[in-house]
């Protein structure tokens, strides 16, 4: 099946047209260079959805850092050919004009403060650029349902909250973690590893599992974790960690090092690393408590 190659608003439109009116629309929102990571998602689109659309837009105001804009991999005819492999039925590839007839610039929107936490904390402005550049597909798209991976778990939340404030439309659909033998975690940047990078990267993914083995066996404290979890990563001396931290999975509210042990929250409790391989920025999650602690009823 060929895909369609969508640019403008007005160009979904009459493809839009062209299907039933009825026909439930998927939606895939990508910066390209795909991976078995972004397949899965359309795939999983395919599978609930009548017509299934993956947007390729490298969104300018997400990026922190403008040496991580300008390096970021772009490989438009590759992508294409990838999301024709599996039978997505249409790429929408817009110009910046086309997302911010303004000038790109992220709007102030109300996501209650997760916005402020972990991966926010450490890029400020981060997921208000998420945020806005979703939002504004989600306006010109008008699709039923929305599929994002959990590698990036807390911008799931974030789009979840976006989505609420809209009415609770599009559904967002949370997606597995996809992960290379190794257990790293596929992702774009990963392109940019050496070998030994990549080889080496894969004790990030090693770090959560032992995370979650070890309060299997017996309560941690959270700083002696963090600890033993750097000790693995930077092992290599190819790795560095910028940070690792432990928050309540569905609040997201952080845990902090001279809080209570792990496995005593009345929420799960999931981890987050992010760490640098030379230049490249590498991050991962897991959930290393499956369920809450039972919290005793009040006599």
């Amino acid at each position: 099946m060929h895909i369609s190659r969508l640019s403008s608003q007005s160009e979904w439109h009459r493809f839009r047209e062209s299907h039933a009116s009825t026909a439930k629309i998927g939606f895939v929102p990508t910066m390209g260079a795909l991976h078995s990571g972004h397949l899965a998602l359309v795939k999983k689109a395919l599978g609930e959805c009548d017509l299934v659309v993956a947007s390729i837009f490298v969104n300018p105001t997400q990026f922190n850092n403008p040496a991580d804009f300008e390096a970021y991999p772009l490989d438009l005819e590759n992508d294409l050919a990838a999301l024709e492999s599996v039978g997505c039925h249409a790429a929408y590839c817009p110009r910046v004009e086309e997302i911010y007839p303004q000038g790109p610039k992220s709007e102030e929107l109300d996501l209650g403060g997760l916005d402020q936490v972990l991966e926010g904390a450490l890029r400020p402005g981060h997921f208000q650029g998420v945020a806005t550049v979703v939002h504004r597909l989600f306006d010109l798209l008008q699709v039923d349902r929305a599929y994002f991976g959990l590698k990036d778990f807390q911008q799931v939340k974030v789009i979840e909250k976006l989505a609420h404030g809209r009415g609770g439309t599009p559904v967002i659909v949370p997606c597995p973690i996809v992960r290379e033998p190794s257990g790293l975690a596929m992702s774009s940047r990963n392109r940019r590893l050496t070998s030994d990078q990549k080889a080496a990267a894969a004790a990030i993914f090693a770090a959560l599992r032992f995370a979650e083995e070890e309060l299997q066996l017996f309560p941690v404290p959270p700083r002696a974790l963090k600890l033993e979890m750097r000790k693995m990563i930077q092992a290599s001396g190819l790795l560095q960690v910028e940070s690792i931290d432990f928050a309540l999975a569905e609040s997201l509210t952080p845990i902090t090092d001279g809080e209570a042990l792990l496995d005593r929250y009345p929420e799960g409790v999931q981890a987050f690393i992010s760490a640098y391989a030379g230049e490249v920025r590498l991050i991962d999650t897991h959930r290393i408590v499956a369920r809450g602690y039972p919290v005793p009823e009040e006599d």
